[in-house]
């Protein structure tokens, strides 16, 4: 069950996404916040104190919390769905697809999946959007069992991964590796950027409950469209940071049950 503050600080966020609170604004003071929400002053301040780790809000002494100009931010609980994600934070997620293909399986993705060569996967690029901008591009290969469904699925309007759930195929664990990587021409014609900008890359595999993998993902994201953000503590940090030694070597990686 999600704490009251957590809460709390979900609905702010979402007034501060929406243009409610702009940059450089400053949020209505504890007590009028308590008596809007309903809640203690207490629970005010560990939601605002949340705001405050995130990079989303400034508070100084005397003062009211100042809204800051700062990329979205994505749990890494919230990784393994963009929709989801876009959502929690009151965008309008869509796709555009690029690609739809059934093709013989990559050395890569047959090594991830845990395929033959020349196995056939289901490929599809998607060009993901918030609010009609394009942030991120999706290049995913999926399991034939998986991705045969897709014809179920309304690729630029809904979440693949729900949709799937909703014919038994669940996403119960994911490994993530996130490093930076330069855009390519390919990249910066679909995002509509300049080549050779740096972009944040995130690639993914998804198995189901049995541990059988579903899907091998690598997505990159716009640089100043998202900040991933981790939360650990002195009995459990499940985030593994690694030496980026070669293209292929993971730069940061953490792995997520419960999707």
């Amino acid at each position: 069950m999600t704490a009251l503050y957590q809460d709390v600080a979900l609905r702010l966020r979402r007034a501060i996404s929406d243009g409610t609170y702009p940059p450089g604004s400053q949020l209505p003071s504890e007590h009028e916040l308590a008596e809007w929400f309903g809640v203690a002053r207490s629970t005010i301040r560990h939601a605002l104190a949340m705001l405050g780790e995130d990079g989303v809000v400034a508070s100084h002494r005397g003062a009211r919390r100042t809204v800051l100009a700062v990329p979205r931010l994505q749990n890494f609980g919230e990784l393994r769905s963009f929709s989801l994600w876009a959502r929690s934070i009151g965008a309008e997620p869509s796709g555009r697809v690029e690609l739809l293909e059934r093709r013989a399986a990559t050395e890569v993705q047959a090594r991830e999946l845990g395929l033959s060569a020349d196995d056939p996967v289901i490929y599809v690029v998607r060009v993901r959007l918030l609010d009609g901008k394009p942030v991120m591009i999706e290049r995913t290969a999926y399991v034939e069992r998986a991705g045969l469904l897709l014809s179920f699925v309304d690729l630029e309007r809904e979440s693949i991964s729900e949709r799937l759930e909703e014919h038994g195929i669940v996403f119960a664990h994911a490994e993530h590796t996130i490093d930076a990587v330069n855009a390519t021409p390919d990249d910066a014609r679909l995002l509509a950027i300049e080549p050779g900008l740096a972009l944040l890359r995130e690639r993914r595999r998804a198995t189901d409950p049995r541990g059988q993998a579903l899907e091998w993902s690598e997505d990159r994201y716009v640089g100043d469209a998202v900040a991933f953000t981790i939360r650990n503590s002195i009995a459990l940090s499940p985030l593994v940071r690694d030496r980026a030694a070669t293209p292929e070597t993971a730069a940061a990686s953490t792995t997520n049950s419960g999707n």
